[in-house]
């Protein structure tokens, strides 16, 4: 009888710590909902900013290191401030349709299914794109690693 006791209460402590480590994992990978909010809320202000021109605010928020992956070429941070600046590409609109987060480490990446209207060499054209978007908290600060826009097959939702 005492055997089945001790079995039981290891297994139920084992079950326990199992369970611990499950939560624990889970909340690494995918952050707490707070952070995954203030990450969500931070794309918004920058989908702003970039309508806005205001490469004041870019300019902090973008890494010196970051990279910009456009459906017709990719460059740093220094070309993606002065390609918004002068218009050769001006963001007017993004409506975003969902967004998927993703926490690794001090890392987070989202996901966005999005239509976005832009004025491209003049000409006003709206895409429909899945934009990928790495942030990296420094120092306690979220910063921008890498933008990338992938073109979808659907068509245009708006």
């Amino acid at each position: 009888m005492n055997i089945a006791i001790l079995a039981i209460s290891f297994l139920m402590a084992g079950m326990q710590a199992s369970f611990a480590q499950a939560q624990n994992a889970n909340t690494a990978t995918t952050g707490s909902a707070s952070m995954e909010q203030e990450i969500i809320n931070l794309s918004k202000q920058k989908w702003q900013w970039m309508s806005d021109k205001n490469v004041d605010k870019l300019a902090t928020l973008f890494d010196e290191k970051s990279m910009f992956v456009h459906m017709g070429g990719s460059w740093g941070k220094s070309r993606e401030l002065e390609v918004i600046k002068s218009g050769n590409i001006w963001y007017r609109k993004a409506s975003v349709y969902s967004t998927t987060f993703h926490m690794i480490g001090n890392t987070a990446i989202l996901l966005s299914d999005l239509d976005l209207v832009a004025v491209v060499g003049g000409n006003e054209v709206t895409n429909p794109f899945m934009v990928t978007e790495v942030y990296v908290n420094e120092n306690g600060k979220w910063i921008l690693g890498q933008l990338s826009f992938s073109k979808l097959m659907r068509p245009v939702k708006n």
